[in-house]
């Protein structure tokens, strides 16, 4: 199925052409894989050029930790993380800016400052103006599964057909979405991997990331140095999971994800390159 390409800036994505990459930067103290290496708005700013010279198509800016079983922050700290993060790296760079929050209050600023993306994990349920400040700004969304919120979403989670319940999901979050007024050429989806799943239920939801696709809009992937790839891989050292993140990255991409969330672009960058001249420049 053909998608409509997302202009953003003087930036377009031709969805289908090659898997694109969100570059993640993390503005927070303790996020799972680099908290506190990037928390300055000086820090965000030189990670944002780095991760953009190594090829990233769109930057992540997250001000929270959604890490399992971590605790909310407020919305006045959230917004000092984010704020002047935004700005520096808008004084440097027109890369497209995704922030990564649940917070209206702070997806509304991050805009204005010169944002282009709402990455939110709750899909617009956590808070009830994100909908709208969304149509307001006619910025595109990122729609996530998530069982729970991230202080209890890996407490024995269970599901009786995961692939089912996580697309049922998504599809009505879309429908919801759009009857808010946010077309369904602005949305993309994200089966969330590591959010309320089990080692298996992530296994399969990559497996089967297929089916996701016939939701006809582009789907994202964020499997960047999550606990499961440690489980396989033996590696208890979340920095240290780069290798085993490019063969759930190369997987995803061959399975049809269209965007993939990752910490290190450069070697990302790379792997995709082999697998969409395989997958794509091969038909």
């Amino acid at each position: 199925m053909a998608l409509p390409g997302l202009a953003i800036k003087k930036h377009t994505f031709h969805w289908g052409s090659r898997t694109y990459i969100m570059g993640v930067i993390n503005v927070t103290p303790d996020s799972f894989s680099d908290g506190g290496k990037f928390s300055s708005p000086e820090g965000a700013k030189r990670q944002a050029a780095s991760l953009v010279a190594a090829g990233a198509d769109i930057v992540d800016i997250g001000g929270e930790s959604t890490r399992p079983f971590s605790e909310p922050v407020t919305l006045e700290e959230e917004l000092r993380r984010v704020i002047p993060a935004i700005r520096e790296i808008r004084k440097i760079s027109d890369c497209p800016i995704s922030v990564d929050t649940v917070k209206a209050e702070v997806a509304e600023a991050a805009l204005y400052e010169g944002a282009d993306i709402i990455n939110d994990i709750s899909a617009l349920r956590f808070d009830p103006r994100m909908a709208d400040v969304a149509s307001a700004f006619e910025a595109p969304v990122v729609l996530m599964h998530m069982k729970g919120s991230p202080g209890n979403m890996q407490v024995d989670p269970y599901y009786e057909n995961v692939v089912g319940e996580v697309k049922g999901f998504l599809e009505k979050r879309m429908a919801w979405a759009n009857s808010k007024g946010i077309p369904k050429e602005k949305m993309l989806i994200d089966p969330g991997i590591g959010f309320g799943k089990s080692f298996q239920d992530n296994l399969v939801l990559i497996n089967r990331l297929e089916e996701f696709t016939e939701l006809g809009v582009p789907v994202m992937v964020g499997v960047s140095r999550k606990a499961f790839l440690g489980a396989i891989a033996g590696i208890n050292e979340a920095g240290e999971r780069d290798v085993a993140t490019l063969g759930a990255i190369a997987a995803s991409a061959m399975r049809g994800a269209d965007l993939v969330r990752v910490h290190n672009v450069a070697l990302t960058r790379q792997v995709l390159r082999v697998v969409d001249a395989i997958c794509r420049e091969s038909l």
